[in-house]
């Protein structure tokens, strides 16, 4: 068993198109003797065995690792061949696959590894085995003369195909072979030759004389069939093609009678063509499916076209092209599952509502594609969930995330091996209808890489004038994707291509407050938990103390997500508790939640609470939620250099520098010395240097760091800042106020300044939150400095403030007050 180890690890990293890489040593494997034919590698096979020896063989394959020499017999008469009766070159193969027949027999199918040699032939109990020796395939690089052969070999065959001597799928299985050995040994096994010499052939291991002797076969058939061909067109037209068509299944018949494959193959057949025929099939997809069925019927089972052709026939039939479900369009029934299934989210279930009216007031709408963006865990997939349940539609979720080849969308050619249709399909096939709910997660992950660019495939899907003609490249028919409801999320927007963008409707979902995370506990998570731990109806209470101090102490994130793993896990300690005690605690206090979850992961996020000079507390927003992020400013006696460090992006960068010019624009009124951009070096840090950041809504943070750093005056510690700052000192709205406010007032601020005309924005935030917060609008970057800076140090300070004098310059030539603002 030791010594198979080395071509199982070879054929397991072994491609479809027969270039295997194997190793020299010699390995034990089962013998399968054939007769009448010679195998070939890089191709699937199947055979009919009913020898007890061949039987004993294949079953020795699949007990151990499914791998099996198969060589030709040199008499073909002889039913207990023996080492002298067999060739020492044949094919090591795969099986794949083993169906036991009436009366004793056995179908077997085999995939073509790579050739071999064996070194010893012995009977091994019931069965031959042969210890076997892989042959590394020789390469050659395809000079001028290789590819005219090649190109010459191509051609014949398009004559051959046309002239219906070989099947269509011939040209699609070597069309994408380019090593010249692989193509010869593919074409080989579709023809029947003598035994011996095609034995002289797979012996022959140069790549380029097996590219030689093909080219001579099929120029030899070709001239033989150019012959019969004359003939048979001098009797054709004596034939009626009723006549013709009743000679040539009389004939099939008889060869299945031959073969015992009459009863089984019809059958078979017969159940696929009337899954056809119930399923519904447009006109296009009709037409290509009888194509493809009358070519089934003319094929053998064993070729390895016949495997492809009923794979796809069988997609065909199993797409649900006329199955649907009725909507129900009820919109009371529509808001409660809404309601029961997520808390808040008001604004969103209202879309969502509308959405559903205008489903019921037109018949066939062409609405938007919804897309949910928002930080992780706020329950934008369990919304398109519920979109299903309310509707009474089947539900399918597919993953974007990480996703980078094409067909994942498209799906592969046929022409490929393990060939299938894209993930849209994939999925219609599996809810069974084609009207169902969609969701397309984590949409703003999508890669590409040289296998194609999903996102561009995406836009065919999601464009209600294109996707009623959805082309999937397996298919190579049209299927209407129109009745499907497609739903997109994403954590963030700035990731997805604005072409695709184009064709969404983006809904933004912020992250959740404590309040509504409390609320959202006692509502779901702690019903939910305490039922998948068995403690329902157990009478278990965790207090609000406690629950408040899970929320804060053990969790960090916009979304309740972690919230639910953390109350899961004390509903687990309880339950181990009163498993092994039988001890329940009734109510769960703070003690409790320490004792059972350990030590916090967290401490109160309180914010610096000390009036410094040159450190102010700016507002960010992530896809987590918003975030307090403090800038620091610190000047020394130098040359005028700025440095900047924190892992600032390139916007942060130029708010940096547009605050600097604006500072020195505006020395004199700001009170600073106007030539403090020779005299001092200037050093700017956000905290956390191991975070990247980015982003214009920093600018009035960075100016108010800086002014404080040159006028050596304080920053109020209890406010904090968000807002664009522009040359002229102008600031301009930015985005996620909501999430940035609640992040403040987490950190126990409460007072920030925000542009003026985000003041629209505050409506967003709750009014539990909203009536705890003072917000001061503001315009100008003067207005800033005036409600940050803190220009009382004493009380001669607020005296030339208020006679509008100027201080005395310090020693480092700088006033140390704002002379106005």
């Amino acid at each position: 068993m030791a010594a198979k180890k080395s071509i199982r690890k070879k054929t397991n990293k072994a491609g479809s198109s027969g270039q295997r890489k194997r190793n020299a040593s010699a390995d034990t494997l089962p013998v399968l003797p054939i007769s009448e034919l010679v195998a070939f590698p890089s191709v699937m096979m199947s055979f009919y065995i009913v020898r007890e020896f061949d039987i004993k063989a294949v079953e020795e394959a699949l007990a151990t690792d499914n791998l099996i020499f198969i060589v030709t017999q040199k008499i073909q008469d002889v039913d207990t061949p023996g080492a002298e009766d067999l060739y020492q070159f044949g094919v090591i193969a795969h099986v794949v696959r083993s169906l036991h027949l009436p009366e004793g027999r056995q179908k077997v199918l085999l995939q073509g590894i790579s050739r071999g040699q064996a070194l010893k032939i012995k009977r091994s109990g019931n069965f031959l085995s042969a210890e076997v020796k892989a042959i590394e395939p020789k390469t050659s690089k395809m000079g001028p003369k290789e590819e005219k052969v090649v190109r010459r070999i191509r051609q014949n065959l398009e004559k051959l195909v046309e002239y219906e001597h070989l099947p269509e799928e011939m040209l699609l299985v070597t069309e994408e072979i380019e090593d010249v050995g692989v193509l010869s040994d593919v074409i080989l096994a579709h023809y029947k030759l003598e035994p011996a010499y095609a034995q002289s052939i797979l012996e022959e291991l140069d790549p380029v004389k097996r590219l030689a002797l093909t080219d001579k076969i099929i120029a030899e058939d070709i001239s033989r069939f150019e012959i019969s061909e004359k003939i048979r067109n001098k009797t054709r037209d004596e034939l009626t093609k009723g006549q013709r068509e009743f000679f040539l299944r009389e004939q099939i018949k008889q060869i299945q009678m031959e073969l015992g494959e009459s009863g089984t193959s019809s059958e078979e057949l017969g159940s696929l063509k009337q899954a056809l025929d119930d399923a519904g099939l447009p006109d296009d997809a009709r037409k290509e499916s009888d194509k493809l069925f009358q070519r089934l019927e003319r094929m053998p089972p064993e070729s390895s076209e016949y495997a492809l052709i009923r794979t796809y026939l069988e997609w065909m039939a199993d797409l649900p092209w006329s199955v649907s479900t009725t909507d129900r369009l009820d919109l009371k029934i529509a808001k409660n599952i809404l309601d029961k299934d997520h808390f808040g989210l008001d604004k969103i279930k209202d879309r969502i509502i509308e959405y559903l009216s205008v489903r019921k007031l037109k018949k066939d709408p062409r609405g938007p594609i919804l897309c949910f963006v928002g930080p992780p865990g706020v329950g934008k997939t369990s919304l398109g969930r519920s979109i299903a349940s309310a509707l009474n539609r089947k539900f399918f979720r597919f993953s974007l995330g990480g996703v980078r080849d094409e067909a994942e969308i498209r799906g592969h050619r046929r022409t490929y091996v393990g060939a299938l249709p894209g993930r849209v399909l994939q999925g219609l096939k599996q809810t069974g209808t084609n009207n169902p709910v969609i969701v397309l997660d984590e949409l703003d992950k999508v890669g590409a890489d040289f296998r194609g660019d999903p996102s561009s495939a995406l836009l065919e899907v999601l464009d209600p004038e294109q996707n009623k003609d959805f082309s999937d490249n397996y298919l190579n028919v049209p299927f209407d994707l129109s009745n499907v409801i497609f739903i997109a999320t994403a954590n963030t927007i700035d990731t997805v291509p604005e072409a695709l963008q184009d064709r969404l409707e983006v809904i933004y979902l912020s992250g959740y407050t404590t309040e509504e995370k409390l609320k959202i506990a006692r509502r779901f998570l702690i019903p939910k938990q305490l039922s998948e731990t068995g403690l329902e109806g157990k009478k278990i209470k965790i207090s609000d103390d406690a629950l408040l101090f899970l929320i804060e102490r053990y969790t960090q994130e916009a979304g309740v997500r972690n919230l639910e793993r953390e109350i899961g896990a004390l509903c687990r300690k309880v339950a181990r508790t009163y498993a092994e005690n039988k001890k329940l605690t009734g109510t769960i206090g703070v003690p409790q939640v320490r004792k059972l979850l350990g030590s916090t992961r967290f401490e109160p996020e309180m914010a610096e609470k000390r009036d410094l000079v040159g450190v102010v507390k700016g507002l960010a927003w992530t896809i987590y939620g918003g975030e307090i992020m403090p800038i620091e400013v610190s000047v020394a006696k130098g040359k005028g250099l700025l440095e900047l460090t924190g892992q600032l992006g390139e916007v942060m960068q130029e708010s940096a520098k547009a605050a600097l010019f604006y500072a020195r624009a505006n020395a004199g009124v700001l009170g600073l010395d106007p030539d403090f951009y020779e005299n001092l070096d200037i050093h700017m840090h956000v905290p956390a240097g191991a975070t990247p950041k980015d982003g214009p809504s920093a600018g009035v943070t960075i100016l108010t760091a800086l002014v404080s750093a040159l006028s050596d005056l304080k920053v109020s510690s209890g406010i904090a800042m968000t807002g664009e700052i522009t040359l002229r000192g102008n600031v301009l709205p930015v985005g996620g106020i909501k999430e940035k406010s609640i992040a403040a007032l987490r950190y126990g601020i409460k007072k920030i300044v925000i542009p003026y005309e985000n003041i629209k924005d505050l409506e967003e935030i709750p009014p539990e939150q909203r009536r705890q917060i003072e917000f001061i609008p503001v315009k100008f970057a003067s207005e800033v400095l005036e409600a940050a800076i803190i220009k009382d140090k004493d009380a001669s300070l607020k005296k030339e403030i208020k006679a509008g004098k100027p201080r005395a310059k310090t020693k480092r030539g700088r006033t140390s007050s704002l002379a106005r603002l």
